[in-house]
């Protein structure tokens, strides 16, 4: 994966194409294990049809890569406002006079066949797109954060199951603490030098923070489950007045995809349905239901200025991390990432990945809310465009730390930050609560 250091244009170029390669494998394979009929359907309403994601992957592509960092002609400019995330809902895509499979596999493939002439002739520097490849980065960023949203329709789809991945590792053996310390005292925030690194991630800047207490791992399903039992989602103080009146509406009782039948809680995971297993973080769950559940719990949700601290910086060296382990790459024995697994893995696993502080599965395994908004960093600036992130600022959406195990390690790192509506429940999410330290 890309780091500071890959400045060599030969390394450059054989790494970007090794992206660009795992992240069009993996898009085939969520879309060839389905019929046609599969891929024009809409799931639900909150999603696309996969064959939309499918063409949309191909013409952001052409459309950065051809045309902007190429100078090339449009391929097809008809259907531009098709694949226009801003031009239609998702909701109204499947009545869209779409590309049918077959001719948006052509349109991609032969989209994929001219960037990679173009990468060979690039000499990825001499222009803001080009340096250190950011251009051909964010595509492959883009490309994987789809296929973590066909993921999600996969999700959603009945039917049969078609995915089949093992189970993660189980988690060591001994007793955690349940909590751990984050002296007071500053961190850098965001960053200057991650080279594919979006715009909402930038600029670096210094953050002074009290001192919390931060669970070390990701509430369970064991522990959400003594909430609802303890009458959680029927007692109005454990929400905020928003979230009670959202509940009410929703008729929520439990996560998404979570049913009681003779006792029990079971779950439906991509097509099979199984009891809900009470060691893994709890999964699918909406900012509304994290923070009752912290409030039930005498806690609250983490700042993502408290999580991203918790998960970078090194208090020996005073230096922040691009990861918690440290700068070198995600391995598989670090955090449970790229759908290499089709579940988060056990709480407390991934010694590998822990912290400086000793927190674990900050990255990967489930997305986790915070209580923060979704706001520009101090000298944020726009780059390369404002529809990335800048259109969604504000108090509307909250923000997500740490990715899944359905984000590729090349959409990941320390830095990332990903923001929903605090409705939402068919993404990945979780969450780990915290505590000021003064508190006792």
């Amino acid at each position: 994966m890309l780091n500071a250091d890959t400045t060599d244009p030969a390394v450059l170029r054989e790494l970007i194409a090794a992206e660009l390669e795992a992240a069009r494998t993996r898009t085939a394979g969520l879309t060839d294990c389905v019929e046609d009929g599969e891929l024009t359907a809409q799931h639900s309403p909150l999603m696309s049809p996969l064959v939309w994601d499918l063409a949309h992957i191909g013409n952001q592509e052409e459309l950065w890569l051809l045309r902007n960092v190429g100078g090339r002609d449009p391929m097809h400019p008809e259907i531009d406002p098709l694949y226009d995330a801003f031009e239609h809902p998702r909701a109204e895509r499947p009545s869209l006079p779409l590309l049918p499979p077959d001719q948006a596999r052509a349109y991609a493939h032969e989209v994929r066949g001219r960037v990679f002439d173009l990468l060979a002739a690039s000499p990825l520097e001499g222009a803001p797109l080009l340096d250190a490849g950011f251009a051909f980065g964010m595509i492959v960023q883009h490309e994987q954060q789809h296929d973590e949203t066909m993921l999600i329709t996969h999700q959603l789809r009945t039917g049969p199951a078609v995915l089949t991945a093992p189970p993660p590792p189980p988690a060591p053996d001994g007793p955690l603490p349940a909590e751990v310390l984050i002296p007071a005292g500053p961190f850098t925030m965001g960053t200057d030098t991650e080279p594919w690194a979006l715009d909402n991630e930038r600029p670096a800047h210094r953050v002074d923070l009290p001192a919390y207490w931060l669970d070390t791992t990701p509430v369970s399903n064991a522990a959400y489950q003594e909430f609802i039992a303890d009458g959680g989602y029927r007692d109005p103080r454990w929400w905020t007045a928003e979230g009670w009146a959202h509940r009410q509406r929703a008729g929520l009782e439990a996560p998404l995809f979570w049913s009681r039948e003779g006792g029990q809680w079971l779950r439906r995971r991509f097509g099979t349905v199984e009891p809900v297993p009470g060691d893994e973080p709890v999964l699918h769950v909406s900012w509304y239901e994290a923070d009752a559940y912290a409030r039930w719990a005498g806690r609250r949700l983490p700042t993502e200025a408290e999580w991203e601290k918790a998960a970078r910086h090194d208090p020996v060296a005073d230096r922040s991390r691009r990861y918690p382990w440290g700068d070198e790459s995600p391995g598989p024995e670090h955090a449970n990432l790229g759908q290499r697994h089709l579940r988060p893995a056990p709480v407390g696993g991934y010694p590998a990945g822990r912290s400086p502080y000793g927190v674990r599965q900050l990255i990967g395994d489930v997305w986790e809310w915070t209580a923060s908004d979704f706001t520009g960093y101090p000298g944020f600036r726009v780059w390369p465009y404002k529809e990335y992130s800048e259109v969604f600022f504000g108090p509307e959406y909250k923000v997500l730390r740490g990715g899944s195990f359905a984000v590729a390690p090349v959409a990941c790192r320390g830095t990332f930050r990903n923001w929903d509506y605090p409705v939402r429940r068919q993404i990945f999410s979780g969450f780990r609560t915290a505590r000021d330290a003064e508190a006792g």
